[in-house]
């Protein structure tokens, strides 16, 4: 049977009704152009915060020319033809007739401040998207030279946007977003965990390093295990007891971790190579656990802004939360990377080893020699 092409009707019933939010729009420009005087109670927004190009060069030109004389704008079209003039630079598409029909679908020209006020909230939710977008994307851009400092770049400007948007609508207390947030994503990657381990049997070697790097988190491994790991090295260091694999072996034992599918022979030939130095593994781990939680971060406040039902309040708060977690990471890098204080004798590097390792923030270029 010969394919029967789509109808114009079935093409139109694909195409998805309009947001709450063009309503708005057409609610707000009906009242401007059926009372032009109402242009000074509208503030907050400029022609940027339209959702269409049509709405937003009608916008402009309604503020780019003067208000008409009330009794003159009642008796012709002249203005009216001069905003379908001026905005056709922009929209081509315009025609006298939508203009009539924002006239018509304007319940309250008095109420254009109130329109205005939520086609700002709306335009606000549109850059806290773009801004979280943005972020999201940097932190797993693979080409930046220096990602994490231009992931932490992002971050400012996604504070930036949200102080904007609670100096407008400042938040109430109590108002959480319900959105529920995106799982985080699951890392699988072998490079990691390989550094990981080559972190725990360095560590292991070098005891002392463990307690200078208190910014290092177990929760800043990818692999269970590894972190499970780390956290028996603090505690060995903080109790002052010998540091060694077969150590490290019986404070694991104790947590329960050679019935996780752990083998005391493969902890201890794990632990037993050590390569490179602490810190350099150490910042390898935080500096991907910063992307990480920078992309997770960004797809949290994605989330809110992509739910109708987050208020700008919400919006405020649910952000600022997100960005807390951010700011705490972001503290303990900024401590892993600075020099050492003058007075105070730098962390003791480990002695050479056949193994390599890492410069301190960008990923090695040379391929690394297998174990």
């Amino acid at each position: 049977m010969p394919h029967t092409p789509n109808t114009p009707e079935d093409d139109l019933a694909a195409i998805p009704p309009p947001q709450p939010i063009f309503h708005v729009e057409q609610a707000l420009l009906g009242a401007l152009l059926l009372e032009p005087q109402r242009l000074g109670d509208v503030t907050g927004i400029a022609s940027d915060a339209f959702s269409t190009a049509a709405h937003a060069a009608l916008f402009a030109a309604i503020r780019s020319l003067p208000s008409p004389d009330p009794l003159q704008h009642a008796k012709n079209t002249k203005w009216l033809d001069d905003v379908l003039t001026a905005a056709r630079d922009q929209a081509r598409g315009l025609s006298a007739s939508y203009l009539h029909t924002l006239i018509q679908v304007c319940p309250w020209p008095r109420h254009a401040p109130a329109y205005a006020r939520i086609i700002e909230a709306e335009h606000s939710r549109r850059r806290l998207r773009a801004a979280a977008q943005r972020i999201t994307h940097t932190a797993r851009d693979t080409s930046l030279p220096h990602r994490v400092a231009t992931t932490l770049a992002d971050a400012d400007a996604l504070a930036t946007v949200v102080d904007n948007i609670a100096a407008r609508f400042p938040p109430h207390s109590g108002s959480l977003p319900r959105t529920p947030s995106p799982p985080p994503a699951a890392p699988h990657d072998e490079e990691a965990v390989d550094e990981e381990r080559l972190l725990l049997a360095t560590a292991t070697a070098y005891p002392s390093s463990v307690e200078q790097m208190r910014w290092l988190a177990p929760g800043d491994f990818t692999h269970p295990l590894n972190a499970e790991l780390w956290q028996c090295l603090i505690t060995l260091t903080r109790r002052d007891t010998p540091v060694d694999p077969v150590t490290v072996l019986w404070e694991a034992q104790h947590r329960g971790l050679l019935g996780a599918g752990a083998e005391p022979r493969e902890l201890l030939d794990l632990l037993a190579e050590p390569a490179g130095s602490p810190q350099s593994w150490g910042e390898r781990i935080l500096q991907r656990s910063v992307l990480g939680v920078s992309h997770h971060v960004g797809r949290r406040i994605e989330a809110f802004t992509e739910d109708p039902a987050t208020t700008p309040y919400q919006l405020v708060v649910g952000s600022r939360r997100a960005l807390a977690d951010l700011s705490a990471i972001r503290t303990r890098w900024q401590h892993a990377t600075s020099p050492a204080p003058e007075g105070r004798p730098a962390p003791k590097r480990a002695s050479a080893a056949p193994r390599a390792g890492p410069p301190r923030t960008t990923a090695p270029t040379a391929a690394r020699t297998s174990r």
